[in-house]
């Protein structure tokens, strides 16, 4: 699984929040465990980082996780064939900003799928697991990981 965050710095378990006002750099984390139980460093893909850049650019976010689920899927038929094997299918996205204020729940994904529409199209992505808030509404929750696993 890999994960990329902006602007926090995270482990798998816990988030500190940095001042975002303060963090005006993006930061990849995409890791993945070992078999030491060590953090291994992987480079994204290129639909994964077109989804990072596209989301960046559009919401402006305090908070981005982006996690390749793709793995999980990788024994469906449809699933090897899809995006060309690429390992490049199934994603969940966290992701707090301020964009989504006002907007109803259906709203927000609409925001996202519409902005993704040419990964759905023509690079392989069929499906996003989203969870989407406002700053308030996270902060609400307690500003902390929003992955239930």
């Amino acid at each position: 699984m890999s994960a990329f965050l902006s602007p926090l710095v995270a482990s798998r378990n816990q988030l500190t929040r940095t001042n975002p006002i303060k963090s005006n750099f993006v930061r990849n984390m995409a890791s993945s465990s070992t078999s030491t139980g060590r953090q291994a460093t992987r480079i994204p893909g290129p639909v994964e980082t077109s989804i990072q850049q596209k989301i960046i650019e559009a919401f402006q976010p305090i908070l981005l996780r982006v996690y390749n689920d793709s793995s999980k899927h990788s024994h469906h038929a449809a699933m090897r064939a899809q995006g060309g094997g690429s390992g490049e299918t199934h994603f969940a996205i966290h992701l707090v900003s301020p964009s989504f204020t006002g907007k109803t729940s259906i709203a927000r994904h609409r925001m996202v799928n519409a902005l993704l529409k040419d990964e759905f199209d023509n690079k392989g992505l069929h499906a996003l697991s989203l969870r989407l808030k406002t700053p308030e509404e996270w902060e609400k929750e307690g500003g902390g990981e929003m992955r239930s696993e």
